[in-house]
C-alpha cells in the first residue's frame, strides 16, 4: 500500500466499479461499497488520533453519531441541500470534540478512554431521550439529498460524491501527517513528555487534532445518514466506537491506509458470513486474534516485511 501508485490504481478500480457492476450483475454491492468507502472515513479518523497521538479513545461514535444526527435533523427541518448539511455535520461534531476533548486530554491513560466513553453515553442517552427526534426509535429521512442539483437518491450517483468525498479527504490527510504537525504528533505519540521539554504546545496539538478527527468522523456520519435514509441514537453506542477501533487494529494502527484497509475487510467479512450463519461474530473475534498474534501492525503492513526480505536476499 505504501508503493506511489497504489492510491490511484485503487482509485481507478473503484471509480470504474459501478460501470462494471452491472455486467456480473453486482448493482447491489455498489451501495455496499460506498457504505465501505463512509465507514472507512471513520475509521481513519480514529487512527489520525490513535495512530498518530497516541489517543486511544472509546467515544469516537459521538462525532459519528452527532454528524448523522444533524443531517437527520436538518433533513426533518426541509434541508435537503448536502452542500449545507455534510458541513453542518463536521462542524457540529468538530464542537463536540472541542469540547469533550477539552477537558478529556487533561487525563490520560485508562482515564482518557474511560471519560471518552462515558461522554459518548452520555450523549446517547440524550438522544434516546428525545422524542421529537425519534427517540429510541430514530429518525426517517423521507427524501434524497440534493448536491448542487445532483440527485443522491441515485445510487450511482450518490457513489461517486462519496467517492469524490472520500478521495480529497484522503488526500488531505495524507498531506496532514506528512506536515510538520504530523511530524510532532507522531513526537508526542512516542515521548509526551520530551516533546514538553523541547517546547511543543502538547495540549494544543493534541485538541487540535481531536477537532479534526471529531469534524472528519461528523461528515463520514452525516453522509451515513443520507446513504441509510435513517439515523438511530445506536451509531453513538460504545459499540459503535469499539467497531471503529477493531477496523483501525486490522487495519493498522498509525497506517496511512490503515483504517481503509480495515474498513473493507471487517464490512466485506461481515457482509458475505452473514449469509451462512448467524454466528458471524465469532469468525470476526478469530480475525482479531489472528491479526494480533501474526500481523501486529496490521494488514497494511503485511507487504512491507515481504520487500525487506526480498531486499536481504537480492543483497
Amino acid at each position: 500500500m505504501r508503493r506511489p501508485w497504489f492510491p490511484l490504481l485503487a482509485l481507478l478500480a473503484l471509480a470504474a466499479f459501478p460501470l462494471l457492476a452491472p455486467l456480473a450483475g453486482w448493482e447491489f454491492y455498489v451501495s455496499f461499497v460506498r457504505r465501505v468507502l463512509i465507514y472507512a472515513l471513520a475509521a481513519v479518523s480514529l487512527n489520525f488520533i490513535l495512530g498518530y497521538g497516541g489517543m486511544v479513545a472509546l467515544g469516537h461514535a459521538a462525532f459519528f453519531g452527532a454528524g448523522a444526527y444533524a443531517v437527520g435533523i436538518l433533513a426533518q427541518a426541509g434541508v435537503s441541500q448536502a452542500a449545507l448539511a455534510w458541513p453542518a455535520a463536521a462542524a457540529l461534531a468538530g464542537l463536540l470534540a472541542l469540547l469533550i476533548g477539552a477537558i478529556s486530554l487533561r487525563t490520560h491513560g485508562v482515564y482518557f478512554i474511560m471519560i471518552t466513553l462515558a461522554f459518548a453515553q452520555m450523549l446517547y442517552y440524550v438522544f434516546i431521550s428525545l422524542r421529537q427526534y425519534g427517540g429510541e426509535d430514530g429518525l426517517n429521512l423521507y427524501a434524497p439529498a440534493q448536491l448542487f442539483g445532483l440527485d443522491l437518491g441515485q445510487d450511482t450517483t450518490f457513489y461517486y460524491v462519496v467517492l469524490a468525498v472520500f478521495a480529497l479527504c484522503m488526500l488531505a490527510h495524507g498531506r496532514l501527517v506528512d506536515s510538520h504537525y504530523g511530524a510532532a504528533l507522531r513526537g508526542i505519540r512516542v515521548n509526551e513528555s520530551r516533546m514538553l521539554a523541547l517546547g511543543y504546545p502538547v495540549y494544543r496539538l493534541k485538541l487540535a487534532a481531536f477537532v479534526l478527527s471529531g469534524c472528519l468522523a461528523g461528515l463520514a456520519g452525516g453522509m451515513l445518514a443520507n446513504h441509510n435514509l435513517f439515523v438511530s441514537p445506536g451509531l453513538m453506542h460504545w459499540t459503535q466506537s469499539a467497531n471503529l477501533l477493531i477496523m483501525v487494529i486490522v487495519g493498522g494502527i498509525g497506517l496511512r491506509y490503515g483504517g481503509v484497509a480495515g474498513a473493507a475487510i471487517i464490512l466485506t467479512l461481515e457482509e458475505f458470513l452473514r449469509q451462512w450463519t448467524d454466528y458471524w461474530h465469532l469468525p470476526l473475534g478469530l480475525l482479531l486474534l489472528a491479526v494480533v498474534l501474526w500481523a501486529p501492525q496490521g494488514v497494511a503492513a503485511l507487504p512491507v516485511p515481504w520487500r525487506r526480505r526480498q531486499a536481504g536476499e537480492t543483497r
